[in-house]
Formats: structure tokens, sequence, C-alpha cells
């Protein structure tokens, strides 16, 4: 494998590169801890923010809307809210809400400013992620997804517990971001004393600068939102290509790391790959394959980061590095930018992110592996350039790159819209086709979602929620369509049942790999205990059962099995939330193994075909017809859309004829992964309106 090096690139202020001699040990070494023994008060007043402190307060002030421009690790989500609240916006009960995409940016984020505070968490800084409240009556900062701000947008329309709300990762065009602009500039217009904050690491603030500026005239001192640009604290980046592409970028990317040990001073590495198999393989074959490295050398640290990992896990990629170890970071784009680690002097990119992608043509929503924009890969070039300069070793050739698209495509236009819809008629917002969004969705994805809604009931003929369904669907903080199966579960005499595989599908990660190269019999052997033949859905309830009945209160019986134990401690966390929104809705807590007070219909039926009538009257839409060839692949029955059974599945080579999924996942092919078996019958009991569609396929 070869590299070849075009150029630098230098995203911010430089380092004369021909002063800094990378091969001078002590150099690199002062490098890395140069800043470790500095005073928290120190390492704040160093941060490029640190200098515009008194700009930005005066923008915030006298500007409805401030947009901050600056690279990660300027200082913006940690120091922007503190200043907010030493300035006297958390006064008067009021609290400074700071928005992130994804929970590890909301979770690591709120840790530090806790810290430089010098405060618990949970107490004056605190956070809100779906299924876990970390605030109190004293949080005056509150860190919170943005889909959690929106949620409060329907119990508090105006949001009147803040007078200054910042979003921040702007640049990322997270759905729930785009669709919280939208709303926050209607509450504007209500509210003239809401001043809204928008934080973005990439030069696009002329477009939230339009969206935000209410002033109609060429008279710039009446404008309504204000632009300010920090200075980024980065150098010099060398940033290589490969010679000609290569056939497997997850081996060439353990390569190159041994490469960059082997050949380059001290520093940490960072990867980017796409999902948690990839990175879980990857750093499992770096850590066995240092083992074989020369004693002297410097020891390698393997860590994975990806957000279906425990808080615990996330958090040991933050502490620092110690001297004689090089830490290896191995994540997906959760590391472009919503978090800052320092010490990173390499970067590894495979060029590719998984995204959610939803078909209105089929309705299907796919964990798709793609290209990475132009955007994407400097900010991921960048993450070299925090401490010293560094290198990016990319895994494609510069003719790759200069074909990438400019910048990525904004979810709000590539995934399903319904529980957005949902949320937004929820907050008296019916004509969401006119609803002021800062990029339009495709019509086809509005009314695809508006037809999914429809077939649940949540909305009407006329398109308004239904009561009380449709309301109760928008406040579920799950899916419309796991909403649907649990606000049912009560019909069909097994909600305690049906709330706990809501909450295990809610759960990434319930079953572990190997750390050891195991028999793939014996691998099955150890699952199959919990199997159950009608699928994957009732073997899910299985693992969750045995999990509460012997190893709740200790991680062997996990280990010994191969689950994961803080999964699955999650798994009940989050079934204890779900459990109090059925009480709230008075659905009763009933158990299918309870044969009493069933109705004479219900006692036809047996527990399994009761679970699993409920699953279809919400998930009718993603049912399947195996294929007659015996090939083992299977059709929609709605769509007509080819898709494999996932290998992991219970289902595997088990040959049902007709099945339910919970998602698509695409890799070489698309494949179902949470199947149950069930009667076609059942179609046309539960959602004779869906299932007329299946015609179509015949005809």
């Amino acid at each position: 494998m070869a590299f070849w090096k075009p150029g630098t690139i230098a995203p911010g202020s430089a380092v004369d590169r021909d002063t800094e001699n990378e091969t001078d040990t002590a150099v690199v070494a002062h490098a890395e801890q140069q800043y470790r023994h500095l005073t928290l008060k120190q390492q704040r007043e160093r941060l490029p923010v640190f200098k515009l402190r008194r700009e930005l307060l005066y923008s915030v002030e006298t500007y409805q809307t401030t947009i901050v421009i600056g690279q990660t690790g300027s200082g913006k989500t940690t120091q922007i809210p503190q200043y907010l609240e030493e300035a006297g916006w958390a006064g008067k009960g009021k609290q400074i809400a700071c928005t992130q995409p994804r929970r590890i940016a909301a979770t690591s984020v709120s840790q530090r400013v806790a810290d430089e505070k010098n405060v618990k968490l949970g107490a004056e800084v605190g956070y809100l992620i779906r299924f876990d409240d970390q605030t109190s009556s004293k949080t005056r900062i509150k860190y919170m997804t943005d889909g959690m701000l929106f949620r409060e947008t329907m119990i508090d329309p105006l949001l009147t517990n803040y007078d200054v709300i910042m979003i921040d990762e702007a640049h990322e065009r997270s759905l729930y971001t785009d669709i919280l602009l939208g709303v926050l500039k209607k509450i504007q217009r209500k509210r003239p004393d809401l001043h809204v904050i928008i934080s973005s690491a990439t030069l696009d603030a002329e477009t939230f600068y339009k969206f935000f500026n209410h002033n109609q005239t060429k008279d710039q001192t009446k404008d309504t939102a204000n632009i300010i640009s920090l200075e980024g604290r980065m150098y010099p980046v060398d940033t290589l290509y490969v010679d000609e592409p290569v056939a497997d970028y997850v081996e060439t990317s353990i390569q190159t790391v041994f490469d960059i040990h082997m050949q380059e001073p001290r520093g940490d590495i960072l990867i980017f790959l796409t999902g948690r198999d990839e990175i879980d393989r990857v750093v499992s074959e770096i850590y066995d394959r240092s083992k074989t490295l020369p004693k002297n050398s410097l020891h390698i640290d393997p860590l994975p980061l990806y957000a279906g990992l425990t808080l615990q896990d996330q958090l040991r990629v933050f502490e620092p590095t110690p001297r004689d170890t090089r830490k290896v970071i191995v994540s997906t784009n959760i590391a472009e930018a919503s978090v800052t680690l320092e010490g990173i002097v390499y970067v590894i990119d495979c060029g590719f992110v998984k995204i959610r992608a939803y078909n209105p043509k089929t309705g299907m929503e796919a964990l798709v592996v793609t290209p990475i924009s132009k955007a994407s890969a400097l900010q991921r070039a960048g993450r070299a350039g925090r401490v010293r300069a560094g290198k990016s070793f990319r895994l494609y050739t510069e003719n790759t790159y200069n074909t990438l698209k400019d910048t990525s495509i904004p979810e709000i236009q590539r995934t399903n819209l319904a529980p957005v819809i949902l949320q937004l008629k929820a907050l008296g917002i019916d004509n969401v086709l006119r609803f002021d969004f800062l990029t339009a969705p495709p019509a086809a994805l509005m009314i695809r979602s508006l037809e999914l809604l429809y077939s649940l009931k949540a909305l009407d003929d006329v398109g308004r929620l239904t009561i009380p369904l449709g309301m109760q669907l928008a406040e579920f903080p799950v899916d419309p369509m796991l909403g649907k199966i649990l606000l049912s579960s009560g019909d069909f005499h097994c909600s305690q049942e049906i709330v706990t595989i809501a909450a295990m599908v809610s759960v990434q990660n319930i079953f572990i790999q190997p750390s050891k190269k195991m028999d793939k019999m014996a691998l099955l052997d150890i699952r199959r205990q919990f199997w159950v033949e009608e699928g994957d859905h009732l073997s899910l309830l299985n693992v969750y059962n045995g999990f509460v009945q012997n190893g709740k209160s200790s991680g062997k019986w996990c280990h010994d099995r191969l689950l994961n134990f803080k999964a699955l401690a999650r798994a009940i966390r989050i079934r204890q939330q779900l459990v109090k929104y059925l009480k709230r809705f008075d659905v009763p807590l009933v158990s299918a193994m309870d044969g009493t007070r069933l109705d004479q219909d219900l006692q036809r039926a047996t527990a399994s075909e009761r679970i699993r009538k409920c699953l279809v009257s919400g998930y009718f839409s993603q049912a399947a017809r195996a294929e007659p060839d015996g090939s083992g692949r299977f059709r929609t029955i709605r769509d007509g859309v080819l898709l494999n059974v996932h290998p992991d599945s219970v289902l595997f080579n088990r040959n049902p004829t007709c099945v339910i999924f919970h998602e698509v996942v695409e890799t070489n092919k698309p494949y179902m992964r949470d199947l149950t078996t069930i009667d076609e019958t059942w179609l046309a009991e539960l959602a004779p309106h869906f299932y007329q569609y299946q015609t179509t396929e015949k005809k």
C-alpha cells in the first residue's frame, strides 16, 4: 500500500511547517503535554472563543439571532453557555438550553462543563436525552438532544423556560435541528425576547442568516440576525491519498495504523469507519496484532466510539493518553464535529459513512453505506490539527475525492418524516406542507409519511390528529409504529410483553461478539437457548426475562451467554419509562400469560399469537412474503421490494412464509432485522386499508 502527498490543508491559523521537526521526540512530547499542566481556568482562557466573549454577549443582547462560525475545538459548545450564565441569562428560574444532534455530545459536553464549574452533574449543569434525564430544579445550563427540545414545545409551545437557546452543530443538518430552526423562527414572532444562537463548524452562515433575519429593508441597522466568526485554533494537516483504490478499507485501515505506529512520531490516531461491526472488528484486530510489537515500542490502546456504547465506554476516549501509550480511537462520523478529541495527530479516513435513507417509492427506511461529502472529508482531516501539525490518510484516490458532493444531503430530505409530522400537528401546525423549512423536504416523502400516519389511524380523513390515539402517539418518545403497538397492547392482553419488546428493540448491541475466536456452532448453541421459533421479537423477550431473573445484579450471567450487561441494564430503564407512559394513557398492564379476563376472541388465541398480532397492528406496512422459488428471499407485500433475512436473525435458514420486520440494513444487499413470523390473514384482519395493496403485485 502506498500513499502520496499532494499538499497541506490549513483550516485556521498555521504554524510554519519548516520550523517543526517532527522526528524530534522531545518536541513531540512537549506538543502533547504543553497544556496538561494548565488549570481549567487557564485552559478556558486560551480557547479562541474567549477573545470574542464580549462581542458574543453584545450580539446576543442586541440581535434576536446570532450565528457563530468556528471549528470544532474553538470552545463554542462548552464556553458560550457558561458566558451566558455568568452574564445573568439564567436568572429568575430560567435555563440556558444547548442542543446537540447526538446523545454522546450532550452527555460528554455536560460532564466537561460541570467539571469546569466544579459542580455535580445534574445540579447546576445537566443533560436531557431520550430515556435519561440528568437535570434538577437547580439546573441552569441544560445540554440536550435537539429532539428533546422539540418535544418540550409540545408541553410549552413558546418555550417560556428559556430566554436564550443555542442550536449547536447546525451544519450537520440533522432532522430535528432543521425542524427546531423552523419552530424557533415561528416562536420568535410571538416572543421577541427569545434569543437564539446558531453554532456551526462550516462556513454556511449565510443560509442561517437569511432564514432568521426578519429585516425586509436595506437598512442593516434593523437586522435581527448577526454573524460572528471565531478564529480556528488549527495547525496544518498533510493530506495523503492512496495511489489506487483499495479492495478492503477495513483491512487497509488496520495496516495503516501499524505503518503510522512504526514510522511516525508520537500522537494519537483517529480512524473513521461506518458502523459498529466494522469498528468492533478493527478494535479487536489492532488489539490482537499489537501483541506482536517489539517490547520497547509504544503500547497501543484501541478504543471504539459509536452511539450504541454506554456512557462509561464513551467517556474513555476523552481520558488523557498515558505517556507510554498511543491511543487509537475507532469511530463513526460522531467524531467529525460533535465531540472534541484532544491528542489526535493522525486521521485515517475510509471515505464512507452509514446514513439512514428513506425511499418514498418503497416506503422502506434503510441504513445505507454511502460516500462522504467533501465538507465531511475536510472536517475529518481537521481532527488531526488540534495539538500540532498532523496527517490525514485518505483510503481513496484524489480523483475519487474530486467526484464527491460538496456537502451532505440534509437529513430532512432523506428520512421518514412521520414522527416529525405527527409532532408538528400536535403543536397545532396542521398544514405541514406550508411550514417554514430551512430546506423543504421532497413532496413524495411528505405524502408517504402522511399515508402511513393515516393507516395507523393517527390522522383522520382531513389530515387532523385523531383524539386520543394521534395525540398519544405524538407524545410517545418512540417511532409511531412502535407507539401504536404499545397503545394497542392492552387490547391484545399482552402489554407487559410488548413494553419489554419495545425496550429491547430500542437498545443496540444486545448480543456481543466473543473476544476470542469461537467456533460458529458453539456460538449458535449459546444463543439458541433464547431462541423462539416464531422469531426475534419473542427471542428478545426471552433474553430480557432471563436477565431479570438471573443476571440483573451480576454481569457473570451475561458474560457466560455473550450478552451485553450494560445494554440490558439500559433496556430495564427504558422499559420503566415506557411503563409510565402506558399508565398515563390508561393502558392496562397485563401479561399474555395471564389467561383471566380474556374475551371470547382472545381466548381462542395463544399468548404467542396475541403478541404477534399486536406487533402486526403497528408494523403491518413492514410485512414481507417468502419468494416461491425457495431462495429464502422475501418480497414486501405492499411494494414488492426484494429483501433478505439477516444472518443474525433466529429465522435465518428457517423458511417462514410471511414475516414482519423492524428495520432494514443495507450493506452488500438489503437485510431485514428483528423479524417475527405471522399469519398473512392477520393483515387483512388488522390493517384492511393497507392490505388492499397486496393485489398489485399479483396483477
